[in-house]
């Protein structure tokens, strides 16, 4: 008999909250772990994929999506990479589950009145990732346990190396999923041993920390593809401006793009380049809760996306050792 197919939708939905960049997770009946808002596409009921979606999730959430664009589709038979689940009779015998991602960008982590449904930092899924005070302290757990697994091994050892920035290799912040997929593949966290039907490995209490928090399906996998989309799209894209309210200071601005890129910028460079690429305009108006000095409210030049090509942000990186 021909393998029937269940195609389920996953929302990856970012906001910024107090200079971190926030992920919006539920928490299913009957689980421990959160995952991403989803459930699956019928298509006797739903007439598109973004709609279908824009109902899970305000059904699960009670929040209501603005930008959205479709991330990935994961289907791969065979693949080794965290498998699908539509929960209880979806992915049955000969049944496959290929599954759809989505990101949505909203200006605000507003609080909903949903139960099931939080908030929660990106980093809290992928410790490892967040550079902004220097190296992570979780990357030298996840060293030392990458290293035991190649075990001298020169292909695994200078996958590990490229990805991670070990032995002097530098780090490329786009290349999260890549990142959490060497992980599965080592069978290091959670979600391997669970694909596997297996106990979790035993782990040292530090290298647990620095693993993160485990997730639902294959819902980290879609988290990190967004983190990678993400991060990618503000170099060619305004995307940024979709996460911040009308008006806005230039250090929350900063703020955001640090906390979606995971690394600190240069202020007077990054300022300079905004100037350079018209984005903004200041508003003749000072944001006094600030903590310090009062700050000029800005807001994104939003007519200049009509009136030409826009490109992304210029984002100058500031070096730490």
């Amino acid at each position: 008999m021909p393998s029937s197919v269940v195609i389920g939708l996953s929302a990856v939905v970012v906001a910024i909250r107090d200079g971190e960049a926030m992920v919006l997770t539920v928490r299913p009946r009957g689980q421990d772990l959160p995952g991403l808002p989803f459930g699956p596409f019928d298509p006797a009921g739903h007439r598109t994929f973004e709609l279908a979606l824009r109902a899970f999730v305000t059904e699960q959430t009670r929040f209501n999506l603005g930008y959205v664009e479709q991330l990935y589709t994961f289907g791969d038979k065979g693949r080794d990479a965290p498998l699908a689940d539509m929960g209880e009779g979806a992915g049955d015998g000969g049944t496959r589950v290929i599954s759809v991602g989505y990101l949505a960008l909203a200006p605000a982590a507003l609080e909903g009145h949903s139960p099931v449904s939080d908030w929660q930092s990106w980093s809290r899924f992928f410790p490892w990732e967040d550079w902004r005070d220097g190296r992570p302290g979780a990357l030298a757990a996840i060293e030392d346990a990458l290293r035991r697994w190649a075990d001298g091994d020169a292909q695994r050892l200078s996958r590990a190396g490229h990805l991670f920035a070990l032995d002097g290799a530098l780090w490329n912040e786009e290349r999260v999923l890549e990142r959490y997929e060497l992980l599965y593949e080592a069978g290091l966290v959670h979600e391997a041993a669970r694909d596997r039907g297996e106990r979790p490995l035993e782990q040292p209490e530090r290298l647990l920390a620095a693993l993160g928090e485990p997730m639902i399906s294959d819902h980290r996998r879609i988290l990190a593809t967004a983190l990678s989309r993400l991060r990618g799209k503000l170099k060619y894209r305004p995307v940024v401006f979709e996460l911040m309210p009308e008006a806005f200071t230039l250090s929350a601005l900063q703020r955001a793009v640090e906390a979606i890129l995971g690394a600190p910028l240069h202020k007077q460079n990054f300022r300079r380049a905004l100037e350079r690429a018209e984005l903004v305009e200041g508003l003749g108006r000072l944001e006094t809760d600030t903590g310090g000095r009062p700050a000029e409210l800005f807001r994104f030049r939003r007519e200049q996306l009509r009136a030409r090509p826009v490109l992304g942000l210029s984002l100058p990186l500031m070096v730490r050792d």
